[in-house]
């Protein structure tokens, strides 16, 4: 495919996800000037500032999630995301100044209690979409593939890889709208989905190569013990003895297209920095004179 050019497409950034790396992979070496450590928050803002400078995208949001426990998701499904350990206070205050610097920068945040980030980069993509623009989606998780269209892209940033709908193919063996299906098929062992047992990857694939969706799956389990695959008289029988729950997780692995974003052409296009405030905050996390003259070249 023919890769959107850059100030053209919208950029959607998986804002937590490069919070995290950035507190695992940066040395705990950073204070602001009251002592608490920043290194996630300095590490976030070179990542940023990178990615600002390369694209020099006219649309760009970074979207976070409020919280691992509060989603709609976790109403349909308690035990979801059960299984990772909340951020350390230390942590959860990065995750503001992180916030801060980004809409200091004049690009648009996007968080909401009921929505985690994939819902509202899902959201805003569809009404991007809507208004002919395409969007390059900056994260690894594959969650997102069910997203693309055939203009837009993902980007996994850290290894620089880029790849559209077929790529998704390529790296799971389904088609970006049997994503949903295939991890709740599979399962995800990230958010605590456990999928229907005995149901790896590749079988999932495989499936759905054959039937297409999880629902033609289901309603016709009765072919699958003739399928020319390994287990597949016991597979049939915990399709049948687990369905319903394979519903349900597709209720968690879809990403919503409705959560609260604004739909109107440019509810992302970056606005102008904020320089005081990105001054106020250089001084307050101790950026160094690269950081600091990298933050207001951008906020120009």
């Amino acid at each position: 495919m023919s890769a959107p050019h850059a100030a053209e497409a919208a950029h959607l950034i998986d804002g937590s996800l490069y919070v995290f790396r950035a507190w695992h992979s940066m040395p705990d070496e950073f204070h602001d000037a009251d002592g608490h450590p920043v290194n996630a928050v300095h590490g976030f803002t070179r990542f940023l500032c990178e990615l600002l400078e390369k694209t020099r995208s006219d649309h760009v949001a970074v979207a976070f999630d409020a919280s691992l426990t509060s989603s709609f998701r976790n109403a349909i499904y308690p035990a979801y995301k059960a299984n990772r350990e909340l951020p350390p206070p230390a942590l959860e205050r990065q995750f503001v100044l992180c916030r801060e610097v980004a809409e200091a920068l004049g690009v648009r945040v996007l968080i909401d209690h009921s929505f985690e980030a994939d819902d509202l980069i899902g959201s805003a993509l569809w009404h991007l979409r809507g208004h002919g623009r395409a969007s390059v989606i900056v994260s690894a998780d594959k969650d997102f593939g069910q997203l693309l269209g055939e203009r837009d892209e993902q980007w996994d940033y850290a290894r620089n890889l880029r790849w559209g709908p077929a790529g998704v193919h390529e790296r799971l063996g389904v088609h970006p709208h049997q994503v949903p299906d295939y991890l709740a098929l599979c399962g995800d062992a990230v958010d605590n989905i456990p999928g229907v047992p005995g149901i790896g990857a590749k079988t999932a694939a495989a499936l759905l190569a054959h039937f297409g969706s999880l629902d033609a799956l289901l309603d016709r389990v009765e072919e699958v013990p003739f399928l020319r695959l390994r287990g597949a008289a016991a597979c049939a029988a915990r399709l049948r003895e687990h369905g319903e729950a394979a519903r349900l997780y597709r209720r968690l692995t879809r990403i919503a297209l409705d959560a609260p974003v604004e739909p109107h052409a440019d509810a992302l296009l970056r606005r102008p920095g904020d320089v005081s405030r990105l001054e106020a905050l250089c001084e307050r996390l101790r950026f160094g004179p690269l950081s600091r003259s990298r933050l207001r070249a951008l906020a120009g």
